[in-house]
């Protein structure tokens, strides 16, 4: 294995994080308005992530920093052509963390609700974004010969990609909501248990319709190649775990196991279907940007490996250590932060 094929499954590895980690955080901050009732609820719902949504967005600034770093090329043109979205999606995490940190400094009703509704539409935009940014990325984008992007903004808003940020929505908001279910109790936990009855519906008609206009609208499934479909099925086989733990069994630590798998299934069938491509070219398949072209030089792939082999497993027992110490059910009883 050569080291640009390594980094690129490091890089698919920091997305699968963050979809797995920030995705439930995201799902939680959509659902803030909607299974809280009052200031009491809703200090209980911010709580449930307020020790570990941060450490969370880590994975997309570790994920941003190994793309500039391995693949400064596909770096480069990727902020390039989603600059506006991108843009977006900045200032929707810069309000969302303002507001996980503002909204306990006054106890005014009308402040506090303004940073309810700020932790809303910070949570949403990401959802939907960055499900849009990678639909393109898969579909194809116009790049021509110099590595540019031709398109314009209202290119990126095309029936496949908008679908593509339904699908991440409605994953984001199921996974936040098992999540939520696990973390609190009393009536929140009823509520967000038909939430996730809810959403686990809308889930499987959206990826249903997304895996359609897959096969019509892109070639992802053009060869038939062994680790897209093992991922797909995946996908499916733990959407549809999910559901008979929600519906059937109750179970929503083993619905937990079957969202994240979901997610999981997710990242890895969008990125295994573009290797070695990492920005196919819709004007001319010679144009894409690869693995090789796009890539850093051998000695910057060798030093940033043995960098992220020493420092990656320390963080990980970090975070895992994070989730272990903030395990507990949050119940009216329980010391509230936020």
């Amino acid at each position: 294995m050569d080291l640009q094929t390594l980094w690129f499954i490091l890089i698919t590895v920091l997305f699968t994080g963050f979809f797995l980690l920030e995705g439930f955080d995201y799902g939680v901050g959509i659902l803030l308005p909607f299974v809280s009732k009052n200031d009491q609820e809703r200090r209980m719902v911010i709580n449930s992530i307020g020790p570990v949504w941060d450490a969370n967005e880590v994975w997309l600034l570790t994920a941003g920093g190994a793309i500039f770093a391995a693949f400064p090329h596909w770096y480069a043109t990727m902020f390039s052509g989603f600059y506006l979205a991108l843009f977006v999606i900045l200032i929707g995490l810069i309000v969302r963390g303002v507001a996980f940190e503002f909204r306990s400094k006054d106890v005014n009703p009308t402040w506090r609700k303004t940073w309810d509704y700020a932790i809303f539409i910070g949570s949403l935009l990401p959802a939907i974004l960055f499900g849009v940014a990678f639909a393109n990325i898969v579909r194809g984008m116009a790049i021509d010969e110099t590595m540019t992007y031709t398109g314009t903004f209202f290119d990126l808003l095309n029936v496949y990609s908008l679908v593509g940020g339904l699908a991440t929505f409605a994953l984001f908001t199921l996974h936040g909501a098992v999540f939520l279910e696990l973390k609190t109790d009393g009536i929140i936990r009823q509520r967000t248990q038909s939430v996730a009855r809810l959403f686990w519906l809308v889930a499987l008609g959206v990826v249903v319709l997304f895996v359609v206009l897959s096969l019509i609208d892109t070639k992802m499934f053009a060869e038939i190649r062994i680790i897209p479909v093992i991922a797909l099925g995946l996908a499916v086989a733990a959407l549809l775990f999910a559901g008979y733990n929600i519906y059937m069994q109750n179970n929503f630590f083993m619905a937990f196991i079957g969202t994240s798998l979901t997610l999981l299934g997710v990242v890895v069938l969008l990125f295994s279907t573009l290797y070695p491509n990492v920005m196919p070219s819709s004007i001319d398949p010679n144009f894409s940007l690869t693995i090789y072209n796009a890539s850093s030089s051998q000695y910057t792939l060798s030093i940033m490996t043995v960098i992220a082999l020493t420092f990656v497993p320390i963080v990980l027992a970090y975070q895992a250590w994070t989730y272990w110490v903030f395990r507990k059910r949050l119940t009216t009883e329980s010391k509230l932060e936020y």
